[in-house]
């Protein structure tokens, strides 16, 4: 099943700065062959639902690795059986409508 994930993996006590913990995340995203788009407060995922899960917990993992000692994650995830769908269509759908 394909999925489309908002995931915001916030380290605590590392610190005021957490991007080092975010390009480590995204590492893993890329290595793991998803489609990842970063935005101010989280990073949108697509792939198949196994290798997404399976990355969030590599995340996860590192992060911890690396010295977050504690992390809180928000997911919000959507999943279609009726069409495919990419980040892209759902962007370029509200882009239709702006223009």
């Amino acid at each position: 099943m394909q999925v489309i994930m908002d995931l915001c993996i916030v380290p605590l006590g590392v610190g005021v700065s957490v991007s080092a913990y975010v390009a480590e995340c995204h590492r893993i995203l890329q290595t793991a062959g998803l489609k990842s788009q970063l935005h101010a407060y989280g990073t949108n995922i697509e792939g198949d639902w196994d290798t997404v899960m399976a990355a969030v917990k590599q995340c996860h993992l590192r992060v911890h690795e690396i010295g977050a000692p504690r992390i809180t994650t928000t997911i919000k995830l959507g999943t279609r059986t009726d069409r495919d769908q990419t980040m892209a269509d759902k962007m370029r759908s509200v882009q239709d409508k702006l223009s």
